[in-house]
């Protein structure tokens, strides 16, 4: 997201996240949507406090083909800061982190790991893909909040944060 998105919203610059509250690491809530999802995704963050103690971090299925203004969208929307996902971005507390556009999201030992994707086919299945590398990094303090799709993209990947403590 751009620095000047940040100012207007009065945003806390990135680096201002509270401390970790699960076991000594950050509470993750991965939140999966379909293209359509931008209203949903207003109203669930619209209703989110300042001070959240979690880190939040959207897979949305975009057109790979254009630039996102998602980053910009939501942050009319909350008083949390918020991000475009980028590779090797530590996780904050009271953050909202978005995925880029044509890019696969992982978490890798606390990390945004993000990756190009050759084809849109590989696009398919990214909220499962998000969401089970959630689950096997982060275990109990794995969130995941499925608010739009299409058939079962995201279930499988939230299932599996169960048989790990998560939600």
């Amino acid at each position: 997201m751009s620095t000047k998105a940040n100012a207007r919203n009065n945003k806390p610059a990135a680096g201002s996240g509270t401390t970790p509250a699960v076991g000594g690491r950050l509470p993750i809530v991965g939140l999966g949507a379909s293209a359509g999802g931008l209203e949903a995704l207003r109203a669930f963050f619209g209703a989110m406090p300042p001070k959240t103690g979690l880190s939040f971090v959207v897979v949305v299925h975009l057109d790979p083909t254009h630039e996102s203004l998602m980053p910009e969208l939501l942050a009319k929307s909350t008083t949390l800061g918020v991000h475009q996902a980028q590779d090797r971005q530590r996780l904050e507390a009271d953050h909202v982190y978005i995925i880029p556009p044509n890019r696969a999201l992982t978490i890798d030992q606390g990390l945004i790991r993000v990756r190009e994707v050759a084809d849109r086919r590989g696009l398919r299945g990214s909220i499962d893909h998000f969401f089970r590398s959630l689950a096997d990094d982060q275990h109990d303090g794995a969130i995941g909040v499925i608010l739009s799709g299409t058939g079962t993209e995201g279930t499988l990947g939230r299932g599996r944060s169960k048989p790990k403590g998560g939600w």
